[in-house]
């Protein structure tokens, strides 16, 4: 997990990188991939955000910063992205028109959606795999045992 902090610095240099290179004359579809690191890099500080919000116990003891400190970097970080969000919106509206955000939103959301059953369904998969392993584990345990204890039994008997 990356912390909110690297994320947001992260997301800063990406949305500084398009604003140049929009301002330099590039074409905004030039600047794809730049977008592509900020909005991973916004979706990695939401995450780390998130997380922050229920941290381990060992941080909650150690950490030097207090509840207000947090709060307000956070609050500040969460400004500054939604200030990008919104030049990024203008730019991506003004090169291909009104309904272009909201398009964009609702790719997101697909493709979010998309991703997340992947995940969920691998998640499944890998359990299942799993539960499988261990219950052919404790079937042939207890194979042996029983398959053990009647050897056991033969020898004391003189079967064998």
């Amino acid at each position: 997990m990356i912390d909110p902090i690297s994320a947001i610095t992260m997301a800063t240099s990406a949305y500084n990188m398009v604003t140049k290179m929009v301002a330099a004359g590039r074409e905004f579809e030039d600047t794809a991939q730049q977008l592509g690191k900020w909005y991973t890099a916004v979706g990695d500080f939401r995450f780390g955000q998130q997380q922050a919000k229920n941290p381990p116990l060992f941080r909650r003891l150690v950490s030097s910063k207090s509840i207000e400190e947090e709060a307000l970097n956070l609050l500040i970080h969460e400004k500054k992205i939604a200030e990008q969000e919104k030049e990024l919106r203008t730019m991506l509206m003004w090169r291909y028109g009104a309904n272009a955000w909201d398009e964009l939103v609702q790719m997101r959301r697909k493709i979010a959606k998309t991703r997340q059953d992947t995940v969920y369904r691998q998640a499944e998969l890998r359990k299942d795999f799993f539960n499988t392993i261990s219950i052919l584990l404790l079937v042939v345990g207890c194979l042996g045992i029983i398959g053990g204890m009647g050897w056991f039994i033969g020898d004391v008997k003189g079967f064998w």
